[in-house]
């Protein structure tokens, strides 16, 4: 598993460079089989990223052009009348896939939105009262412009909590910046090494699964998400599903420190990004809170 993640950091780090610490929570995300959200300008690489991931894995990628006109169907797929055989036929939508981005998913209406809901949720969607499963690797990567403007719908908080994390790249450093300037000069996109495979993706979020936590930690991972909800600053706290990610990326975490259980600056260090998405606060900025919380909370002897 070591080989895998040396040569998927590789790979990412190769077409979004300057980014290391993104590039290690946006790998926690997908090997703990969470959703991405990336809340940011545009031009920052969101969308060479998500083809990245997809490349890594010899993926099916499909992307979806979130617009104020776009269907739920065009999401999901919809049943078509054929007239020749006089049956109804199935045409897939972009869903089907490993790899999904969703781009400026808040410039689409809440109904729009909404379709994404069971498909990020149980992978799965039900079209016309049937059932029709999704990929076991179903990664959906979301895109959203931080700029206010006309014709945005902000994300309400029952979509908000089916991400697993938000994360801001921000602009490269100058380096990175002179090192994009010489890459696209040479024209040389070419990722090192051949592909992984989704057998790959799988066998790593088996590995997170399967990464142990004591019940001392899953007792301080309560406390923390308790003191979400009670903090006077958080109008909407931690939910019980929220916590159950928190869980998750933190195993990831651990994971990709090479070991095989969770330590507390585990469930710290993915604090930011997990609750970043699902905290509604009184105004007061998130991070701020979030540091107030982990201060204030006695860490267990986790041994």
């Amino acid at each position: 598993m070591s080989i895998a993640l040396s040569r998927l950091r590789t790979r990412l780090n190769h077409v979004l460079l300057g980014k290391e610490e993104k590039i290690e929570l946006v790998i926690a995300c997908l090997i703990a089989g969470g959703h991405l959200l990336l809340d940011d300008l545009p031009g920052l690489g969101k969308t060479t990223l998500a083809k990245a991931i997809a490349e890594c894995f010899g993926a099916r990628f499909a992307r979806i052009q979130c617009t104020p006109d776009l269907l739920p169907s065009d999401v999901t797929g919809f049943n078509l009348f054929n007239q020749k055989t006089r049956e109804f036929e199935f045409h897939s939508g972009p869903v089907f896939s490993d790899i999904l981005l969703a781009d400026e998913i808040n410039r689409t209406t809440p109904r729009t939105q909404s379709s994404l809901f069971e498909a990020m949720a149980e992978r799965q969607v039900t079209i016309d009262g049937v059932s029709r499963s999704l990929a076991e690797s179903f990664f959906v990567i979301a895109t959203q412009n931080p700029i206010d403007s006309h014709g945005a719908y902000p994300l309400p908080e029952a979509q908000l909590d089916r991400f697993a994390m938000k994360l801001e790249i921000g602009y490269p450093d100058r380096a990175a910046q002179l090192a994009i300037l010489n890459q696209s000069k040479n024209r040389d996109h070419t990722l090192p090494d051949s592909p992984l495979s989704i057998q790959s993706l799988r066998d790593l979020q088996r590995v997170v699964d399967q990464c142990r936590i004591t019940t001392e930690l899953q007792e301080y991972l309560v406390t923390l998400s308790e003191a979400t909800r009670q903090h006077d600053a958080i109008r909407l706290g931690v939910s019980p599903r929220g916590m159950l990610i928190w869980q998750q990326i933190a195993k990831a975490w651990a994971v990709l420190q090479g070991r095989d259980f969770v330590v507390p600056d585990d469930i710290q260090s993915v604090a930011h990004p997990v609750l970043g998405v699902r905290l509604i606060t009184r105004g007061q900025p998130v991070d701020s809170i979030i540091d107030s919380i982990l201060s204030k909370t006695k860490v267990p002897d986790y041994r």
